[in-house]
């Protein structure tokens, strides 16, 4: 059997495609690549980030799900910002806060735990240590990268998802982050320019002579939380000693007689299985891809999950989410009734989330794979000096006001969209242990319904999975059901006589970005797709 590799970052596939040809297994493939992610994209994941993995190891029967979410810091208390709430956003995404207080800088920092996460796996089953796996990561960033066309627009475009801040605001809120990512004109660096982080590459080093628990115990723990108190972050030096992962079976779901795996809550996997399980009495096949009305009920699917969602989903060590009933086939029937009926769904707002995550999937020659979401949210902008690295702006995250079940309380963790999930052929004798589809997305709660549709194009369209990937997709969460610009205007035309509908401004992107690896149940071919709004690409070896 071949190996595979897609994401998001060419820089990143190679490094990880390297490791598959020279014989290491996809444990070692997806955490090589994803250090180098962290580098050629630094407000999207990073050291001082967060990450969950849906795995499935060759011959086990079930995936296996592991959390390492950012948590809030010791000192936060779930009322310390009913001040400074100026008002929820129109929108229906979030609150805006008085100075961005939740969004950027140190207040807007929570508890890193992707090191925790990459070294864990490598422990665990990797074939190489974190050393060779943090190699192309520590050349990269000492040597410098050619920057992407995608990351010099990006720090020069607007922010559309928050009021005020872009990614380039980020960058000009920190003087550390100013020193390195900014030219000497104060501008962001451009397309086909050389960038270089040494400082980055010293603090890899440092991990990989001093081990993995410096980042939590040693010098490099001493030296972010000295910084971090300096500055009224509410992290603690106590956050760090007492950081633990959460490790679990992943959510399980089916569809069509295909087994689905996900993410555990507080991340999107419920949402994405409550949602195949409202549309599996369906015929969609039926209605044809992508016409009025698969896009209506798809559309309104979705948002009888989310209609669910919203309110409930949070971290299930601190609240009583109610799984069992949002992914119950009684609640679906009662959500196809209602679509039928043409009843009126009525979501309550979202927490807000930023599109500036990444993702990777990976299959090895063993039938090992890995579907890794990891993230730093848009980042807070904050480098420790000296350290190279950006940390998450998670706070954003949770609800601002008490009373909430996705409130403020230490070492909680908050709601993401994160969604890496495995598909299970339904056509093998032993179908849990036959993979079939391994996919994800960046894009926050959008990562939910790209991955869904994907799901959809291969069993009930048969699409091959370049085919399924880069088909037009829509998303409907709140209100309107949004669509990218290749589905034509008069098939939103039928879709707005029965429910608001329009187009986004993207042909491609501007929803989540799917990268997607296949197997063939008869064959055991391997293929796979990068989704087209960025500059992903996929490899077999």
């Amino acid at each position: 059997m071949p190996a595979a590799i897609s994401a998001q970052q060419p820089l990143a596939v190679e490094a990880g495609a390297k490791v598959l040809m020279s014989g290491g297994n996809a444990i070692d493939a997806a955490v090589t690549a994803a250090l180098v992610q962290a580098v050629v994209t630094p407000q999207m994941c990073g050291i001082g980030g967060y990450a969950v993995i849906n795995l499935h190891l060759a011959g086990e029967a079930v995936s296996l799900g592991i959390d390492a979410p950012a948590l809030a810091g010791a000192l936060v208390q779930d009322d310390m910002w009913v001040d400074e709430l100026i008002r929820p956003n129109p929108g229906g995404w979030g609150y805006f806060l008085k100075g961005n207080v939740n969004e950027a800088g140190y207040t807007s920092v929570c508890t890193p735990g992707s090191v925790k996460m990459f070294a864990s796996l490598l422990d665990r089953w990797g074939t190489i240590d974190f050393g060779q796996a943090a190699e192309p990561a520590i050349r990269t960033a000492h040597d410098g990268f050619v920057v992407s066309d995608s990351l010099a627009v990006g720090w020069k475009r607007s922010n559309q998802y928050w009021e005020g801040m872009s990614l380039r605001d980020y960058i000009r809120s920190n003087a550390e982050a100013s020193r390195i990512y900014l030219r000497e004109d104060g501008q962001p660096y451009d397309t086909g320019e050389i960038l270089r982080n040494p400082d980055y590459a010293d603090s890899l080093s440092h991990i990989v002579q001093h081990g993995s628990e410096d980042f939590y115990h040693g010098q490099l723990m001493e030296r972010m939380t000295s910084d971090l108190a300096a500055n009224g972050s509410f992290v603690t030096r106590q956050d760090f000693e007492q950081y633990r992962m959460r490790e679990d079976a992943s959510v399980r779901g089916s569809y069509r007689g295909h087994s689905v795996t996900s993410a555990t809550p507080p991340h999107g996997g419920p949402t994405l299985i409550a949602i195949l399980n409202i549309l599996e009495e369906y015929d969609l096949a039926a209605m044809g891809h992508n016409s009025a009305d698969y896009i209506y009920t798809v559309g309104l699917a979705m948002k009888a999950a989310f209609a669910d969602r919203n309110p409930h989903m949070a971290d299930t060590d601190f609240e009583d989410v109610p799984l069992d009933w949002m992914m119950s086939h009684e609640r679906a029937v009662f959500w196809r009734e209602r679509i039928d009926s043409g009843q009126p769904i009525d979501p309550d707002p979202s927490q807000p989330e930023t599109p500036h995550t990444t993702h990777l999937s990976v299959i090895d020659a063993q039938g090992n794979c890995v579907s890794l979401t990891h993230s730093l949210g848009a980042s807070s902008g904050v480098i420790t000096p000296g350290l190279g690295f950006m940390y998450n702006n998670s706070m954003v995250n949770f609800h601002p006001l008490p009373g909430h079940p996705n409130s403020i309380a230490p070492g909680k963790g908050r709601t993401t969209g994160m969604t890496p999930t495995i598909v299970y052929s339904k056509e093998s004798p032993n179908r849990d242990a036959q993979p079939l589809l391994v996919l994800g997305a960046p894009g926050a709660t959008r990562i939910i319904t790209s991955v869904l549709q994907v799901i959809l194009n291969v069993i009930d369209f048969g699409m091959d999975i370049e085919r399924a990937v880069h088909a037009p997709r829509f998303d409907c969460q709140l209100d309107a059901i949004t669509c990218q610009r290749r589905i034509p205007i008069w098939v939103l035309d039928e879709v707005t006589k029965r429910h608001p509908a329009a187009h986004i401004p993207y042909s491609h992107g501007g929803l989540a970005l799917v990268h997607a690896l296949h197997i063939d149940p008869l064959t055991g071919a391997l293929s796979g797709a990068a989704d087209t709004g960025n500059e992903g690409m996929a490899v077999v070896v």
